[in-house]
């Protein structure tokens, strides 16, 4: 009788077990690129944590959605699909902190101050100002409830593509372009400033060269063009971070989605 029990929680739990490994692809996945909890900073025993923790919350409200009877044989491929859709949604949401690591690099260079501060958030070298950039850009989307908008963008995304359900490379090749573009096109608008700061500076610079050939202009302009691009970092950041939030929260609101 006590077998008989025991092998009829075992039916009943099989299911329940399949959900979770698959819901646990996918927001691992998810987690493993998603800005503040993704870094390669954090211990990986916290990253660890963080995706258990995001499955505990995805699992319960997504298990109804589950395949059912899956067979042993199909896991493996069902968990490939689910960890590629999870590294969609991963993808969508880095590609933003590419965008802001893009700005400030694109604003330092133009504005001359390229200087390298250290090891950032990221591991890749960055000049200061995208540094600032990006370390303030984590904090801005983590005060703001980074953690609730993910487990609500990963719940959703079982909505757009279901479990086991691998979108077409026609939709993905579309999708990766159009968020491409709009990483790009984010990062040149919120460098906007600082190049047309430096387009003003050159065009300045070479009007009082050709005018005074002896003057050593440069000299005279370097401190200019550092003292410009410290009062536009002042000045613009606190807007080019609202902006970049924005568009985060566009992003996780639809992550599998065209811009």
């Amino acid at each position: 009788m006590n077998m008989e029990a025991l092998a009829a929680l075992l039916d009943f739990s099989q299911p329940g077990f399949v959900g979770l490994v698959l819901v646990l692809m996918r927001v691992g996945a998810v987690s493993a690129l998603l800005p503040g909890f993704g870094e390669q900073s954090i211990p990986m025993r916290v990253r660890l944590l963080v995706t258990l923790a995001f499955t505990a919350i995805v699992w319960p409200v997504v298990a109804e959605q589950m395949p059912q009877n899956v067979d042993v044989a199909q896991m493996p491929v069902l968990m490939v699909v689910e960890a590629a859709i999870g590294l969609l949604i991963g993808i969508s949401v880095r590609l933003l902190v590419l965008a802001l690591q893009l700005a400030g690099s694109i604003a330092a260079q133009s504005t001359s101050v390229t200087q390298i501060a250290g090891a950032g958030v990221t591991p890749d070298p960055m000049p200061a100002v995208g540094n600032l950039l990006v370390m303030t850009g984590l904090a801005l989307v983590l005060a703001t409830g980074l953690h609730i908008k993910a487990a609500m963008a990963m719940i959703e995304s079982y909505r757009i593509v279901p479990a086991g359900l691998l979108p077409s490379g026609s939709d993905v090749a579309e999708w990766g372009v159009a968020r491409v573009s709009q990483a790009f096109a984010l990062a040149f608008t919120l460098s906007g400033p600082f190049l047309v700061a430096s387009f003003a500076y050159n065009l300045g610079l070479g009007a009082i060269n050709r005018a005074m050939p002896t003057l050593l202009v440069a000299f005279v302009g370097a401190p200019l063009i550092t003292g410009v691009a410290i009062l536009l970092l002042a000045l613009g950041a606190p807007v080019m971070l609202l902006v970049w939030n924005g568009q985060m929260d566009a992003v996780l609101g639809n992550p599998l989605g065209l811009p």
